[in-house]
């Protein structure tokens, strides 16, 4: 599956982004899917996560009830609507498709190309 994310760009403290992620490839609705970051000199890490179903999701304790995942299998798109950004949620953001539900970035075997968020305080 192909991944294509979008929806980066710079905000101030305190504001709103909604990321996307389109797919297209495979039977969207066969994969969960995944929101991972990565800021400068760190190492990836998970930020949230949503099943096939829509039923469940997974965040990161840094994001929950700021951020919201979310997912339209008719439209092949993930969301992720971020409020209240800090400088600290600066990082390139990647969208990711798996064939089982988690947080580990081993278990996700396509990726997007990743889209810049810059929050300034």
């Amino acid at each position: 599956v192909q991944l294509q994310a979008s929806g980066g760009g710079l905000v101030q403290a305190g504001g709103s982004l909604r990321l996307s992620c389109a797919a297209s490839g495979r039977t969207f609705s066969n994969y969960a899917l995944g929101w991972f970051r990565q800021a400068p000199g760190k190492d990836r890490e998970f930020v949230a996560a949503i099943n096939r179903s829509r039923r469940n999701t997974y965040y990161a304790d840094s994001v929950k009830g700021l951020f919201t995942i979310s997912r339209d299998n008719a439209e092949n798109t993930v969301y992720m609507q971020m409020n209240n950004l800090k400088p600290e949620d600066t990082a390139v953001y990647y969208c990711a498709a798996s064939l089982d539900f988690g947080p580990r970035s081993e278990m996700y075997a396509y990726w997007g190309q990743g889209t810049q968020v810059t929050v300034s305080s």
